[in-house]
């Protein structure tokens, strides 16, 4: 089946989807964006991609105002002409405005929003992947979800260039996050999630850890942590929205983890019943 797009009203198969060269997000990336799954029939965590999409748009001084039943209903459609009968990403974005090429812009700009969705397949959360470490060269407004992700694309293709999956940055000794995901531990008997800051994305996939760790008691602390913790820690765990949560077995080309097994199946376990059962 095709994958569909939606763009300013229009929906179309996504190679023949059409938007304006003025579009700003074509000259300065000028915009927001978010993702989340549709999974057994229902989207995952839709109401807090939703907040966290409103809250970059806020952030960015972007006059999004369509409501969630809105944006659902577009969801919808997309999901009903791409894939009715399986898991899907969903991805979304607002740019400014489509106007002429400045960098000033107008107070009462009306945003465009594009979307599409793709068929996925669920990732085996017993996996073990591979991670190297890269500065954190990114601007310090890394908690809106921007278009600009030039740092991001850079180091994921390091990654890939090394045989890895991610790389996770960190800015001095302290960790910050992923070029595409969210980065925690667990460290003995406690997973460890960073706070949130202007450093870091408010990943939903870190909220949801925190939540279950509460729900089934297990032991979280939000904190920083280093480098060297990072090296040492038990397990070394990425988490997004389309991969749920994987541990790793290389950082850097040195074997990590693999010290809290059993505590790592309990988390696993918990967060993909709630992913694909809610």
């Amino acid at each position: 089946m095709m994958n569909y797009g939606y763009y300013d009203g229009e929906y179309a198969p996504l190679n023949e989807l059409k938007a304006p060269v003025l579009d700003r997000a074509f000259y300065f990336g000028d915009g927001v964006y978010d993702v989340t799954t549709y999974v057994n029939g229902r989207y995952f965590a839709l109401s807090d991609h939703y907040d966290r999409f409103v809250s970059s748009c806020r952030l960015a001084d972007i006059k999004f105002d369509m409501s969630i039943s809105e944006l659902t209903a577009i969801f919808d459609k997309l999901v009903e002409l791409t894939a009715p009968e399986g898991d899907a990403l969903v991805y979304f974005q607002a740019s400014r405005a489509t106007a002429e090429r400045k960098h000033s812009y107008g107070d009462n700009e009306k945003p465009n929003l594009f979307a599409y969705v793709k068929p996925i397949k669920r990732v085996d959360m017993f996996e073990h992947v591979k991670l190297i470490t890269e500065p954190d060269i990114r601007f310090e407004m890394c908690n809106i979800k921007t278009l600009n992700l030039m740092p991001n694309v850079l180091a994921n293709k390091k990654a890939e260039r090394a045989g890895c999956y991610e790389a996770v940055f960190y800015r001095g000794s302290t960790v910050t996050e992923g070029s595409h995901s969210s980065v925690m531990l667990i460290q003995g008997d406690t997973v460890v999630i960073p706070p949130l800051s202007k450093f870091i994305l408010p990943s939903v996939t870190r909220k949801y850890v925190g939540l279950l760790c509460e729900k089934n008691m297990i032991k979280c602390e939000v904190r920083t942590f280093t480098l060297d913790e990072l090296y040492s820690a038990d397990e070394i765990l990425v988490g997004s929205a389309s991969s749920m949560i994987r541990r790793a077995s290389h950082i850097d080309g040195a074997p990590c983890g693999g010290k809290a097994a059993e505590l790592y199946t309990k988390l696993a376990n918990v967060y993909y019943d709630c992913y694909v059962n809610g």
